[in-house]
């Protein structure tokens, strides 16, 4: 069993770090989920919706365009301060969604894109979205599809385990791909206060326009967590045969002047009971 404490300081730790590389990595993939995510939500005009690890605060905005009234949440400061410059009228706080500093049935939804995958204790997480939900109201959430679904995932997963060095002490969590099975995330969901009946899962398969064939990789090395501490591990030999090998194989998808990667990811919701 791994290490809650552990692994929470080690996920901190690394967004605190990355924060003002991540608009310039992940965002312009990540937001692409964004209208499918608050669609599962069924958001509308006037409702109040907590946007949970929200980041720089894309889906709070996106919220806000559509009439609601968002409040973001974040265990990262530096993404805070970055949410509160780009959108300094609205409301975003640091907070730890695993442990919510709101009333019981405050919100009319709940949403997290890509944030689940960096939870020390997603069962916490569900719990207190239920906690602070009205009754009816939905939590939605997103993940990566595991590789076998996601073509480009496959190709990093692929360079990586190809090639580097997986002996270094690196905080072990949960799986990346803990909701990817239905079934048992159904079963989370029932366990802690949602209706089995509304369960939605869907997967969505979006391209990501990148410049070069090296963005990705870079990406990975410099803008994320968990496989960028595993890279930071490696010797410059070693990194140079992953990014070589993820190069050669965006090079497949390369339209014009750009490359366009498949991306898959799920897109997960119910209502509360």
């Amino acid at each position: 069993m791994y290490n809650k404490i552990l692994f929470k300081n080690f996920e901190h730790n690394g967004w605190e770090r990355v924060a003002d590389k991540y608009e310039n990595c992940w965002s312009s993939l990540t937001i692409k989920f964004i209208p499918s995510l608050l669609n599962s939500v069924r958001l509308e005009p006037g409702m109040r919706l907590l946007d949970l690890a929200c980041g720089p605060g894309y889906v709070s905005e996106k919220a806000k365009e559509s009439g609601a009234s968002p409040v973001g949440v974040d265990f990262s400061p530096q993404m805070i301060r970055i949410a509160k410059a780009r959108n300094p009228e609205m409301e975003f706080n640091e907070g730890d969604a695993e442990n919510l500093n709101f009333e019981s049935g405050s919100f009319d939804a709940v949403s997290m894109n890509f944030g689940m995958l960096h939870m020390a204790d997603p069962e916490k997480v569900f719990s207190e979205a239920q906690r602070i939900l009205r009754k009816g109201g939905r939590f939605g959430f997103t993940v990566w599809s595991e590789p076998e679904e996601s073509p480009v995932s496959k190709l990093v997963e692929d360079a990586i385990n190809s090639y580097a060095d997986f002996s270094f002490d690196i905080p072990e969590g949960p799986s990346a791909f803990l909701f990817c099975n239905p079934d048992e995330c159904k079963k989370v969901f029932a366990k802690t206060g949602f209706s089995p009946s509304s369960f939605l899962y869907s997967t969505h398969t979006v391209g990501w326009e990148v410049p070069t064939a090296s963005f990705l990789f870079e990406s990975e090395l410099n803008g994320g967590v968990r496989t960028a501490a595993l890279l930071a591990y490696q010797t410059k030999s070693t990194l140079d045969k992953i990014r070589i090998r993820i190069e050669r194989e965006v090079e497949n998808f390369k339209s014009g002047d750009i490359y366009s990667l498949p991306f898959a990811a799920h897109i997960i919701s119910a209502a509360a009971k």
